[in-house]
Parts: C-alpha cells; structure tokens; sequence
C-alpha cells in the first residue's frame, strides 16, 4: 500500500547517527544521502528523512506511530538497546504485543 514514508528534522547529521545505530540491527541502512536529505531501507530506500526549518513536534498523543520489520526478538531488543544508547525514549520494554502483531 506504502510506497515510502518521510519525515522532516531539524538536524540531519544528528537525525543519522541516531537511524543509523538504530536500523543497523534490523538489517536496514542509509542508502541515499544528499544535502539535507537521508533515505533509509534494506534493498530500497523506504523512510525518508529531510531536514526543515518547521518538523513535526514530538506529541505521543497524536496517534503517530512506526513500525519496523525485524528478522528476529533479538534484532528488536538491539534496536530498543541501540535506541536508548542514542538518547531515544521508551515507552515500554520489547516484546510482543497482544493488540497487534
């Protein structure tokens, strides 16, 4: 149904050393970068990233939500690792979840 998703950032340096810390233990990485522009995937660039002077705030009540396939619950529980190393925010541990999946 998707094709691709994108997403604005203020700062696209920072934005790539925390996707690529991130993606790299589901098996994605950064396949295009171009001035103020970052595409992520496996075999085809599927989360676009570029940077703006206006993203998107943060709002956990705005029903936004990403989900990323994983090869295997040790990928996922890396991904969560690498994320917080990075300075990310959990909103819960890892782990299958009863309402979807």
């Amino acid at each position: 149904m998707l094709n691709h998703v994108s997403i604005g950032v203020r700062n696209t340096a920072k934005t790539k050393a925390f996707y690529d810390a991130v993606l790299k233990p589901l098996g994605y990485s950064c396949l295009s970068e171009g001035e103020g522009s970052l595409g992520y995937g496996g075999k085809s660039v599927v989360l676009w990233i570029s940077q703006t002077d206006r993203p998107v705030p943060a709002d956990m009540a705005s029903g936004l939500h990403f989900c990323f396939d994983a090869p295997s619950r040790k990928s996922v529980e890396a991904f969560h690792a690498a994320a917080l190393a990075q300075g990310g925010k959990t909103n819960g541990e890892p782990g299958l979840r009863a309402d979807y999946g």
